[in-house]
């Protein structure tokens, strides 16, 4: 078994209840990390036998792409595209954080976790 980090990916996206939010957009910082079984990988040395890390930022790429109200809903989006996408996987957690979210006070984001498991 091993694990698969794709820490600190950054997006400019449109995420959020109020309309200003969804016009103007922010930053958001996307840390995802997956288990799975890397024992044909580690001695084959070919990408064919693992999960492509490319493709599983293409795959939160798309889903941060779209708007939504909710990190919630973001986050349920991109857990159900990798699981559906990359089915060897066997774990799925994932952070998004909202940097500098508009909550009338200094903070330097707010974040939701959730994760997923065969």
């Amino acid at each position: 078994m091993g694990t698969i980090l794709l820490e600190g990916m950054e997006f400019f996206a449109f995420h959020g209840c109020f309309k200003e939010e969804q016009i103007i957009g922010t930053k958001f910082i996307v840390d995802l990390k997956i288990k799975t079984d890397t024992t044909i990988s580690e001695a084959s040395d070919h990408l064919r036998d693992t999960v492509d890390y490319v493709g599983l930022y293409q795959c939160v790429k798309k889903e941060m792409d779209e708007k939504s109200h909710l990190l919630e809903h973001v986050a349920k989006r991109i857990l159900t595209a990798v699981h559906k996408d990359f089915p060897a996987i066997d774990s799925i957690k994932l952070k998004i954080a909202k940097i500098n979210p508009p909550i009338g006070g200094k903070m330097q984001q707010v974040s939701f976790k959730t994760q997923w498991k065969k």
